[in-house]
């Protein structure tokens, strides 16, 4: 009996520790402390920044600064709006271009962006481009890597705290993470975001593209471009992470008339 406590109260305190999703209102198991994820995050940042090309001065990389700067400004007017502006504590954002023909973009924790080159064909221009990382960014503020770990750790590290789990588990917890916010295909089999995730990040990624004054009616052409993509034996980086297909499509046009509300040329 005593054992089945022991067992138990950990997976009963997970169970309690969760937080809410933006727009929905669905509730999310996150047992990792804010401070905690977003210290591993901007030290795996500076250390990824440190191990590739960082463009700099280029129209492309004034373009990637540009555009992270207004999504930016339009997450952080929609929180405060929400009155979940507590959410946002402890961000320092960055947004960086890297010398990488892979199509890919990503977003930790606390607001740490990068675009790769590889993926500035398919955005074709600026509004292509906050498509990404609107959706990228949504990603980030509704938790979902955050969520994606926490399942990690778990299922797969026995339910260890994120401090002990660095501890006794250095490399594991290391490549979890990597993993979890889907960075780099070096770590081994990259998650891909479930359809919910992919839905709330789409509906989050129109929103705060629409409020930083892009069309939100280009991310359907977009999506349509990254459709195209995976026709090929060997899809792009981005898409082992964000599948694209007609059912995408479709909800992206579905969720375009909310977005639209917020869209002011």
């Amino acid at each position: 009996m005593r054992r089945a406590s022991i067992i138990l109260l950990p997976l009963l305190a997970f169970l309690m520790a969760c937080s809410t999703v933006p727009i929905t209102g669905r509730k999310q198991l996150n047992i990792i402390p804010a401070p905690q994820i977003l210290s591993m995050s901007f030290q795996q940042y500076e250390q990824f920044l440190s191990e590739h090309k960082v463009i700099t001065g280029t129209p492309e990389a004034r373009m990637v600064q540009r555009v992270g700067q207004k999504i930016q400004n339009a997450v952080e007017r929609y929180f405060s709006a929400k009155g979940m502006a507590n959410r946002l504590s402890g961000y320092q954002w960055e947004f960086h271009l890297v010398e990488d023909p892979q199509i890919n973009a990503w977003c930790m924790p606390g607001g740490k962006v990068v675009v790769y080159t590889g993926i500035l064909p398919i955005t074709q221009n600026e509004t292509g481009l906050a498509v990404v990382m609107g959706h990228e960014i949504a990603h980030a503020v509704a938790e979902h890597g955050n969520e994606r770990m926490s399942q990690g750790l778990l299922v797969q590290l026995g339910g260890l705290a994120l401090s002990k789990a660095l501890e006794e588990k250095p490399e594991e917890t290391r490549n979890l993470f990597l993993t979890a916010f889907g960075i780099g295909s070096q770590v081994g089999v990259l998650l891909p975001y479930s359809r919910l995730h992919e839905k709330e990040a789409d509906h989050l990624g129109l929103i705060f593209m629409a409020m930083a004054g892009y069309d939100p009616r280009e991310a359907v052409k977009f999506w349509e471009r990254m459709a195209k993509m995976s026709g090929g034996n060997k899809p792009p980086e981005f898409l082992s992470t964000h599948p694209s297909d007609e059912t995408r499509i479709k909800n992206l046009k579905k969720i375009l008339p909310d977005a639209l509300k917020y869209y002011k040329k």
